[in-house]
């Protein structure tokens, strides 16, 4: 795995825990929360291609089916 994936996973939850505090202490709850599963679904996109390689990979170790 490139450690620009790494960097680019970090750089994105310091953004949203940013954003997070200031919207809280402006009393937008739900857009924090909003804020916060934005980011989580962006991060799960972007490891899904490395997820399904994972269950390839294990499939084939073991060979499942």
């Amino acid at each position: 795995m490139d450690i620009y994936f790494i960097l680019r996973i970090a750089v994105v939850g310091i953004l949203v825990s940013i954003l997070n505090q200031i919207l809280k202490q402006s009393g937008r709850d739900e857009l924090a929360f909003l804020t916060s599963l934005a980011g989580l679904v962006l991060v799960l996109l972007w490891l899904l291609p490395h997820i399904t390689d994972l269950f390839v990979t294990i499939q084939q170790l073991f060979n499942i089916i």
